[in-house]
């Protein structure tokens, strides 16, 4: 996932600066930085954590617990505002994670066996070994079922730790990170699925799989209308709800859905778009011929474009500077005891080493195996301390964790251990892993064997 590090790299046209550009010129530039999506997300965290814990902390979470109804048609739902954000918000946080997906698999770091091997087999071993240390530390207690919750990198942390450092971090290890991010996702998606799921009401989920599959019928039939997949993603979203299965799921299953192709290909809109200019060149500035060109222009500039990438393209801010931070906001906010409590309890430390030890760890030596035994190829000039720094990095785990642990943990002493052992994990992971990284940028390690 790529949401912190795809910032759009386009070099600006010059034009006259108006008053409104000087005064929205530094925000402008903040959310055009690779972290802004990271730092906005530490404030809402750091914001959540300061409230829950003042004398208005019994605002902060009737804030959230407060019921709120949505009526469609004759069907109508009420649940808590923490619910909607986590239900209804985070479902548009999957869709834009199946997107990414589906790009990376068709056309990125994870379209071919060889590319997919190195991140894959690293992500492989961040999952299965946090999840055994937070299972060892709680088997046997109703708490086990939170072993998914140290699984998954927070891909909007990690990259925009490596952003801040950078072009001490190479190219080659961020696209790394990336994609072992998105496998994480995978592995984080499917645990959801499969594990987090309760009672199944079939007909629903027989709706939400109609849904689905007009979607892609529609895909097949060269449909490129965003909005008539929309339609079908509410429906889609409204019956995985009423399913028991996580509504998350649906964004998921939706975006898979989503076509790849575009009308245009590059050397078509090249050839036209040219004749276009020509003719907008020609034209007097003001005249309707000058408009139709500039009209034709935005057709051709939207059909070289695929739905998939244009969708993910608009998503992506409001992803970053709108859901995530909301989402930190209504689930950061865990009362911190004045005791040292939390240090003894097997959750919190489940969740604190299966991060901060299983992360690196296991990402490490997956990734080293791998390699000797001919399995994958290493990125090249990616030395052994870089890729050890960067899987503590991946040892953030901030927004996947806090959201499986909301699942696996209804508790709410359990689910507060959970929340600090994670968030106290991804800060050490964050400052660990950048302090390694910067000994790595000044010194030489031994390059990886490809």
């Amino acid at each position: 996932m790529e949401f912190a590090a795809q910032a759009d790299e386009v070099t600006p046209l010059p034009s006259k600066s108006k008053p409104i550009d000087l005064l929205l010129s530094p925000f402008v530039s903040f959310a055009k930085r690779e972290a802004a999506g990271g730092i906005l997300l530490l404030m809402a965290t750091v914001a959540a954590l300061v409230w829950a814990n003042s004398p208005w902390g019994s605002v902060y979470h009737n804030l959230w617990e407060t019921k709120l109804t949505l009526t469609f048609g004759d069907i109508s739902l009420s649940e808590s505002r923490h619910h909607w954000i986590n239900d209804g918000l985070m479902a548009i946080f999957f869709f834009l994670v199946g997107l990414e997906i589906k790009r990376e698999v068709l056309t990125g770091e994870l379209s071919s066996i060889r590319k997919a091997a190195f991140p894959f087999i690293a992500a492989l071993g961040g999952t299965i070994v946090p999840a055994l240390i937070y299972f060892s530390l709680n088997r046997g207690t109703d708490a086990v079922r939170g072993w998914g919750i140290p699984m998954a990198t927070d891909i909007a942390f990690a990259l925009g730790v490596l952003a801040l450092l950078g072009d001490r971090v190479p190219p080659a290890l961020k696209v790394f990170v990336a994609a072992l991010a998105i496998v994480d996702d995978i592995f984080a998606v499917l645990v959801i699925a499969v594990f987090y799921t309760h009672e199944i009401a079939w007909a629903s989920l027989a709706l939400a799989g109609l849904g689905i599959l007009l979607s892609m019928l529609i895909n097949w039939a060269g449909v490129r209308t965003p909005f008539l997949y929309a339609a079908l993603g509410v429906v889609v979203w409204l019956a995985v709800l009423r399913s028991g299965v996580h509504a998350t799921i649906a964004g998921v299953l939706l975006a898979f859905t989503i076509p790849v192709q575009h009308d245009l290909n590059k050397e078509e809109f090249v050839e036209r778009g040219r004749w276009v200019l020509d003719e907008f060149d020609a034209t007097p500035e003001h005249s309707a011929l000058a408009h139709n060109a500039i009209y034709t222009l935005e057709d051709l500039a939207e059909k070289v474009q695929s739905p998939l990438h244009r969708i993910e393209h608009q998503l992506q801010p409001w992803v970053s500077f709108l859901i995530m931070p909301v989402f930190a906001l209504a689930n950061a906010g865990v009362h911190l005891p004045t005791d040292f409590s939390a240090a003894a309890n097997p959750v919190a430390l489940g969740a604190f080493f299966g991060l901060l030890i299983g992360k690196p760890l296991g990402i490490t030596l997956f990734a080293w195996l791998a390699v000797i035994a001919g399995f994958a190829a290493a990125p090249a000039g990616v030395r052994w301390l870089q890729t050890f720094a960067a899987a503590w990095v991946c040892g953030i785990g901030f927004t996947m964790s806090l959201f499986i642990a909301n699942l696996a943990l209804p508790n709410d002493d359990l689910l507060n251990m959970a929340k600090i052992g994670t968030m106290a994990a991804s800060l050490l992971a964050g400052l660990v892993g950048s302090w390694l990284l910067l000994r790595a940028a000044r010194g030489r390690a031994a390059v990886l064997p490809t």
